[in-house]
């Protein structure tokens, strides 16, 4: 009797639909990735980049994002609660998850485990970035927005945190960049071995673009006519937005 030789190279797991409820679960948590998770991780690079324009241009975006309406039901139904679920479902695969990159060192597997790392490593740095921005210190920023520039520089300024925003910059951008490379594949929409092997390329360029921007974002806040500005002695601005007090 004839054998069928299985078109998948030995030691890459084939990307799989998933069986039963988990089914809808993963594909949520692959369209969650993208929209609004990944959506937001992108202007989120973008209104950072401000802070390559000076102190003014950062503190002007940062109040136009704080001065939205409806500030506190957009981040959570479009950002932390999709994030979250997009998070916790990834840990919960993660776990239940095989990886053979010791026994099989097939590049599948290691972008199985890296994919699985560095989205663990954005979690933690996303769940410090937002502490450290919307809770900790005595600058708050839905408050006092054009101080924006100078909260990011004072924490820059520990050398620790400049390591871990290097390190949380790169793992959220090769997460993202990858995960749209797997959410393409998984929804048809790159179908051939050609077009995934070619849009694979294509979410390196993505990965590189973001991690660059990322660092001359972070480089803007040591600029020379810059890099005191954390010094300087402000005075809070009590200007009530909407929404806040």
């Amino acid at each position: 009797m004839a054998t069928v030789t299985s078109p998948v190279a030995r030691g890459v797991p084939p990307i799989r639909a998933g069986e039963g409820t988990s089914f809808f679960w993963r594909r949520l948590h692959s369209l969650t990735g993208i929209i609004p998770v990944g959506a937001f991780l992108l202007e989120h690079f973008i209104s950072n980049a401000f802070a390559t324009r000076g102190p003014q241009a950062y503190g002007d975006q940062v109040k136009f994002l704080t001065g939205l309406p409806f500030v506190p039901v957009l981040e959570w139904v479009g950002i932390y609660i999709p994030l979250l679920y997009h998070s916790l479902y990834g840990f919960y695969i993660w776990f239940r998850g095989e990886s053979n990159v010791r026994d099989y060192p097939w590049a599948g597997n290691f972008m199985y485990a890296a994919q699985r790392w560095t989205g663990g490593i954005a979690f933690l740095y996303m769940g410090w970035h937002i502490y450290t921005m919307r809770i900790a210190g005595p600058i708050h920023l839905m408050s006092d927005p054009q101080a924006g520039f100078v909260k990011v520089q004072g924490e820059l300024q520990h050398w620790w945190a400049g390591m871990f925003y290097v390190i949380g910059i790169t793992a959220a951008s090769w997460h993202f960049a990858y995960g749209l490379y797997l959410f393409c594949a998984k929804w048809g929409i790159t179908v051939s071995a050609r077009s995934r092997k070619w849009f694979g390329r294509v979410c390196v360029v993505i990965a590189l673009t973001l991690i660059a921007v990322g660092m001359a974002t972070m480089t803007a806040f040591f600029r020379p006519q810059w890099r005191d500005e954390w010094k300087k002695p402000r005075v809070e601005s009590h200007a009530t937005q909407s929404g806040t007090h």
